[in-house]
């Protein structure tokens, strides 16, 4: 992970999911290392969840029931909503059973139009005894924050109990960054003298990709 935002980043969102906490958000801007977070906790829960990534919602309604379906490895596709309903319902039943969590993971959430981001909170109705049965974590820029903060959007905004917003990195957490990265590549040497680290920050403006 790039610094300490990143690792505190994981550790809070592992937390809301393996309490089954429902909603998660995760904002930044562009280069503050979201996707390497995603990764990171696909990485931390491969072995305890069922993890769908969707890397663009921008699509129809059927489209994404259908790429989730393909990602749940259903074997079909589907034309209209109630029979995914019914055999979506059937794989994260058997998955609870298995102890086992369903993660839907929405990238790029800014992209997300009204319409969509109401079906993904209906998702989330079908439970078990009250159980949560799948966690959905939307990723988004800055902006996604505005769109949530929306009136029409307030249903989904209520639901979101696990929040995080991932800051550039600040000088040091650079520097750390940098020899982080050196000690990967093979040298625990301080190449860098201070003022080039400190170019660095400058032009980066803490954005570690």
């Amino acid at each position: 992970m790039a610094g300490e935002k990143h690792r505190e980043g994981l550790a809070i969102l592992k937390y809301g999911i393996l309490e089954n906490k429902g909603f998660l958000l995760i904002t930044g801007d562009v280069g503050t290392g979201k996707t390497a977070l995603i990764r990171a906790i696909e990485k931390e829960l491969e072995a305890r969840a069922i993890v769908v990534t969707i890397p663009d919602p921008g699509m129809t309604l059927m489209d994404f029931y259908n790429f989730v379906a393909s990602e749940l490895n259903m074997d079909r596709s589907f034309t209209n909503k109630g029979d995914f309903l019914i055999h979506f319902k059937r794989v994260i039943l058997k998955a609870f059973s298995a102890y086992r969590r369903v993660l839907l993971i929405i990238d790029e959430s800014q992209r997300l139009n009204h319409e969509l981001m109401e079906e993904i909170r209906l998702l989330s109705n079908i439970d078990l005894a009250g159980k949560v049965l799948i966690n959905v974590f939307f990723v988004g820029q800055t902006e996604f924050r505005e769109i949530l903060a929306k009136n029409e959007n307030r249903a989904v905004r209520q639901r979101i109990s696990v929040s995080y917003h991932l800051a550039p990195l600040t000088e040091d957490e650079v520097r750390q960054y940098i020899s982080h990265r050196l000690s990967v590549a093979g040298t625990s040497k301080e190449i860098f003298a201070p003022e080039a680290l400190a170019a660095v920050n400058r032009c980066t403006r803490g954005y570690p990709v």
